[in-house]
């Protein structure tokens, strides 16, 4: 078990195509990690993920209770500190990065904590490890290449005229203003410039003011420097430069964060040429900030340790919907095709066997379009069709079950949250011992006590999930009763088969592996320690079993190898757990209609701590930005004091008219939105952009479908008696800037379209020499009539009809081509647009 990290990034270009890309990762674990000094060297440490300097994810700590004697090492017995990180996290990320950066610290209790090393990856270079578990010598986290963001300079050559009538060269270099500078401590920097032009014998700088509390300070400072002195000028103090040495200067301009008290920190610099004014007398440009002297500062790092890692990177280029609608047609026939494995849908699956994610896409779009349940049963038949036993009925891999596990995860997260969630935060904070197995007892161990406490919690996961037929999703039931339908049918004589069915899907591959692993279906914030975790690992065997007995027909303890396990479910009332799990697999399953109880189930969908701003409530009292516990259920939002805390304001989700970032100017801070309601908008600061993003997207989704929403609202704060970004001095002003969340309302599920289609395009495009081979396979058996290949050749094809399954394969590829077209007409175009240097495209290193 790793950590899995997804990221994605969403932005729109002039030409209309969104740019949207995708991080997935694993933090896995640490190893040799440098001992602390003193008698006691093992380190509490955890782990962090950066973009750039901005952190969005924080691990639990790693105590320092696990050390490993090495006998043979050197020195002998000598005790290495291997960390296992292995948290599931998954963010999407709203903005720009250079670097993906993961932080190793060491825990301190009374000073700010010990950064040991971290491994910098470039964006540019994330391709380079995709899909694989490397190992990453960990560097050394150097101030002076901690940098972020970019910098609009201007640099021209003029020419003047000296009162003796000589002619002198002088550089101007306009330092207009910076974009994205790193927060310093968590605030917003007081950001100056020192802009410096240097030479073999010269260096002369200048320095900007200060500008207060801003990621983006606006200079607007213009400076000089004299490039070629005069003939009459004879200082012998003072620099000789000639014409010929411009070619060897440069300027190079330093961001700082003012410290005041306490040393300036530096923020990152660029560096250019001035012979880039050789064949242009002026120069405009963005730059990136770069880490000082380029980042080639040499330093020992291998005794720093290591991290191992598994990162993949995608990126998406998604077109106008109009330019999906054809690919989109065909994939959404998928259902009706006869046979069904010639279908567009079903030739993905056969071409991307061995990528597990490859079917999400496909799930999500026809789950869209409500054309899921009729694919999946389609599929689940051709699958039963080729299964010779009932009781290996839906056990492999294939494309049907993969369709249903990913049916499930999507619609089921809720349901779990009601389900499982209470008893396993229990489960995980009380911590009790329940190993059983006698070689894993520690001492001091009882063994009994142990059976008692695995038995009560066993008992009651199994009571929650046998009690939740009633929330059950809908969509879900009735691919369940399609599946024991289709297995009633082809195995008519069994009367096991249509329990087993099902519960392979939801005991097996829904609630025995969200128990496994809470934290992968967000039940938990973060993977369970070694001693939970062994815990969870025996509930999840235990509820697997429970789940079956209803449809094994043999002795239901006659399968375990453990004895110790076989003891265990002796205290177990058999016939009684059969009957329950029956009467539950009946009602998810059945046609009939479910009589609700009128009471809806609240659910958390998110919680975390914040920093809002006072709202003025009060007459007596400072708006200032506290701390509060901001808690998102399916009815209402709430702000607490702390976490378990009585609310201090309670927001009905039907009150809630939008919600939009908003403009870091209004207060100078970072990461910040609004929830704009009936009442007075709501303030909230998010720790970081990843965070503020997820706020923004759930608070809209749940609150999309409200009557009155707005249409526009103001992006700035109403302070000083008026409006900061429009200057309207009512505060009842209606808004100037045009709401962004109009997803319409008949939409369920939170699912875009048209990135699904496109990653369908990429993989497709990616597996052509697949579909290639399919196609020849199929021209080999009935279309050209030739001289048959071998059946190895397409054995790991499903081929039931070549002529239709050709048919679709030459459609695939003509909407591919057209697709590919069109991505690069708008890629050339974007090319044109995006030019080198403008504020989408920042100039990278330096340039002469």
């Amino acid at each position: 078990v790793g950590a899995e990290l997804t990221c994605t990034m969403a932005e729109e270009d002039e030409t209309g195509i969104r740019i949207l890309q995708s991080l997935r990762g694993k933090i896995c674990e640490a190893k040799n990690l440098v001992p602390c000094p003193g008698p006691n060297r093992m380190r509490d440490c955890f782990c962090t993920v950066s973009l750039d300097q901005e952190e969005v994810f924080r691990t639990k700590v790693f105590e320092k209770s696990l050390r490993i004697q090495l006998k043979n090492a050197v020195p002998p017995n000598h005790t290495i500190h291997i960390p296992f990180y292995g948290e599931d996290f998954y963010f999407e990320i709203p903005r720009p990065f250079q670097y993906l950066s993961f932080y190793v610290y060491a825990k301190s209790v009374f000073q700010r904590d010990l950064p040991v090393g971290k491994v910098a990856i470039r964006k540019d270079d994330l391709c380079k490890f995709s899909g694989k578990e490397h190992w990453f010598s960990l560097q050394p986290v150097d101030p002076n290449s901690e940098v972020q963001g970019k910098v609009h300079l201007e640099m021209k050559l003029n020419e003047l005229i000296t009162d003796n009538g000589s002619v002198c060269q002088q550089l101007v270099v306009r330092i207009i203003e910076c974009q994205g500078l790193p927060l310093v401590n968590g605030q917003s920097c007081d950001a100056y410039a020192t802009v410096s032009l240097i030479g073999p014998a010269r260096s002369d700088q200048k320095k900007t003011k200060v500008k207060k509390k801003t990621s983006n300070p606006q200079f607007e400072e213009t400076f000089y420097f004299e490039v070629t002195r005069s003939s009459s000028y004879t200082k012998k103090s003072q620099f000789q430069v000639e014409e010929e040495d411009i070619e060897k200067l440069e300027i190079k301009v330093d961001l700082w964060n003012n410290g005041n008290l306490v040393q300036d920190v530096f923020l990152g610099e660029t560096r250019v040429s001035v012979k880039i004014l050789r064949n242009d007398s002026s120069h405009r440009a963005w730059y990136l900030l770069q880490p000082k002297d380029n980042g080639n500062k040499t330093s020992k790092t291998d005794d720093l340790g290591s991290l191992r890692l598994n990162v993949t990177y995608t990126e998406d280029n998604v077109l106008p919907s109009i330019y999906y609608i054809s690919l989109r047609d065909l994939l959404l026939k998928s259902p009706d095709v006869k046979p069904i494995s010639a279908s567009a849908a079903h030739i993905l699956g056969d071409i991307c066997r061995e990528r597990y994610e490859a079917v999400l896409p496909v799930v999500r779009l026809l789950l869209h379009h409500n054309r899921l349940v009729p694919f999946v049963s389609a599929i689940a038949a051709l699958e039963l069709e080729q299964t010779q036993e009932a009781n290996t009925i839906f056990r492999g891999n294939s494309l049907a079950t993969r369709c249903i596990d990913d049916t499930m995860k999507i619609v089921g997260k809720s349901y779990l949250t009601v389900t499982l969630k209470p008893v396993l935060d229990e489960i995980c904070d009380s911590n009790k011992t329940c190993e059983i197995d006698p070689v894993r007892l520690k001492e001091g161990d009882n063994v009994e006590v142990n059976k008692e406490n695995l038995h009560q919690y066993v008992q009651k996961v199994f009571n929650s999930i046998i009690q939740s037929s009633m929330s059950c999703p809908t969509l879900m039931c009735d691919v369940f009763n399609s599946l024991r339908q289709l297995a009633t049918k082809r195995f008519p004589d069994d009367p096991h088969v249509q329990y087993s069915a099902v519960s392979s899907f939801v005991f097996l591959r829904f609630f025995a592996v969200a128990v496994l692993s809470p934290h992968s279906f967000h039940l938990r914030a973060h993977h369970p320690d070694a001693d939970v975790s062994r815990t969870l690992t025996l509930i999840s065997k235990t509820i697997q079993t429970l789940g079956s007995w209803g449809s094994l027909s043999k002795n239901k303890l006659s399968s375990f190898k453990e004895s110790y396990m076989y003891d265990f479910f002796k205290s177990f009332q058999e016939e009684k757990c059969i009957e329950e799990v029956k009467k539950f697999l009946d009602e998810i399953s059945s046609n009939e209609s479910k009589e609700s109880s009128g009471v809806e189930e609240s659910v958390v969908h998110k919680e975390g701590e914040v920093h809002k701003r006072a709202q003025g409530r009060k007459r007596i009292g400072k708006k200032n930005f506290k701390k509060r516990w901001l808690r998102l259920s399916t009815r209402e939002l709430s702000y607490h004091k702390a976490k378990g805390k009585d609310a201090l304001c309670i927001i009905p989700i039907k009150n809630i008219l939008a919600v939009e970032k908003l403009e870091e100017s209004a207060f100078n801070r970072k990461n910040m939105f609004q929830v704009i309601h009936t009442e007075k908008p709501l303030y909230v600061q998010a720790n970081n952009c990843v965070e503020a993003n997820e706020w923004i997207e759930i608070l809209s989704r749940v609150s999309r479908c409200n009557q009155g929403r707005l249409n526009s609202y103001h992006p700035s704060a109403y302070l000083c008696g008026n409006w900061l970004c429009c200057k309207a001095t009512s505060e009842t002003q209606p808004g100037c800037k045009p709401c962004t969340a109009t997803m319409p309302a008949n939409i369920q599920l939170d699912i875009d379209c048209d990135r699904e289609i496109e990653r369908i395009f990429s993989l497709f495009v990616s597996n052509a020499h697949k579909l290639q081979k399919l196609e020849e396979a199929c021209a080999s058996i009935a279309v050209y009539q030739g001289p048959q290949k071998e059946q190895d050749d397409y054995s790991h094809f499903t081929i039931q009809d070549p002529r239709v399954t050709f048919k679709t394969i030459n459609q695939i590829r003509d909407i591919s081509e057209q697709l590919r077209e069109h991505h690069e007409k708008f890629q050339k175009k974007r090319s044109t647009s995006a030019k080198y240097g403008s504020e989408d495209n920042p100039i990278v290193g330096m340039v002469s």
